[in-house]
């Protein structure tokens, strides 16, 4: 595998960065993870700019054009052969002294990766995951926006180990609120009755793209879907539960904290909105 390195493709052996880099030593920087479908990056403009956003708000410079970071997610996918993957692309706050100040750090750095991807077995797909709720709260908006995709992933890092220790493969994370903030690393929905409702990004939540265009589907078909404030008691009451990710796509669940989610078997909805998110996926892409 090819891996884009500050300028340069090298050998995954040889993708190195500076142990001095601010990315490595402080979680400096911001990330983007992408989708590649029979060829086409998803919506590679909008994840462009959330990049863009993400990096302004924590005072991170970015030297080069939006076509120019495209031009190196497009080729890193050409230089790998891929036509279906998992684009990672990361710029660090770059290489400057110990200490926490940035002004030290004259240049971001970039890093793109390219591969393939399974973020859950398929018959989950098919008979819906089994979630809890997490321990570790969401870190607080007031702290760091949750708009801001950042390299400090640790608050979400702990959330998924104790998933993991309780026996599941994802959990529910809470803002200092008590409210139902997102998962892990996925945005969560769940419906009442005809209606759809989703934390909003002020309770934590990050903007995803894949909640975006999901929310765009169900919109188009005239479904009703509300950004609000949820409670574990309106999500262990649901009738139908799904989580959107760029990794996970959408993805049914069945059970929250020991409650059955409806009848306990993955929605029709659910999964008409996934054949549907199928569908856009190679209509609304860039061609690498």
């Amino acid at each position: 595998m090819k891996v884009y390195v500050n300028g340069q493709f090298v050998d995954e052996a040889e993708a190195k960065i500076s142990v001095f880099d601010h990315g490595l030593l402080y979680g400096d920087g911001v990330f983007e993870g992408i989708r590649l479908y029979d060829g086409c990056v998803f919506r590679l403009d909008e994840h462009l700019e959330r990049l863009e956003k993400s990096a302004k708000a924590i005072m991170l410079n970015l030297p080069w054009s939006r076509q120019e970071l495209a031009d190196i997610i497009c080729e890193s996918c050409r230089q790998n052969g891929l036509k279906n993957g998992y684009i990672r692309f990361i710029v660090t706050r770059g290489v400057g002294s110990l200490g926490l100040s940035p002004k030290s750090c004259t240049e971001p750095g970039i890093i793109c990766i390219a591969d393939t991807i399974s973020l859950y077995p398929e018959e989950f797909y098919t008979q819906g995951l089994r979630i809890i709720t997490a321990p570790t709260r969401r870190m607080n908006p007031a702290a760091l926006a949750p708009m801001v995709k950042s390299l400090n992933y640790l608050n979400n890092i702990l959330a998924k180990m104790e998933a993991q220790n309780g026996g599941c493969l994802e959990a529910l994370m809470l803002n200092d609120e008590g409210y139902v903030a997102e998962c892990t690393g996925d945005n969560v929905f769940i419906r009442h009755h005809d209606t759809w409702l989703t934390p909003a990004y002020y309770a934590g939540a990050l903007k995803g793209v894949t909640r975006g265009a999901v929310i765009d589907i169900m919109r188009e078909a005239g479904m009703n879907v509300v950004e609000t404030n949820l409670t574990r008691y309106e999500v262990w009451t649901a009738d139908e539960m799904f989580l959107t990710g760029t990794a996970a796509e959408v993805i049914p669940v069945v059970e929250v904290d020991g409650r059955t989610i409806g009848d306990g078997s993955v929605g029709q909805q659910t999964l008409d909105l996934l054949q549907s998110f199928h569908r856009i996926v190679r209509e609304d892409g860039t061609q690498i």
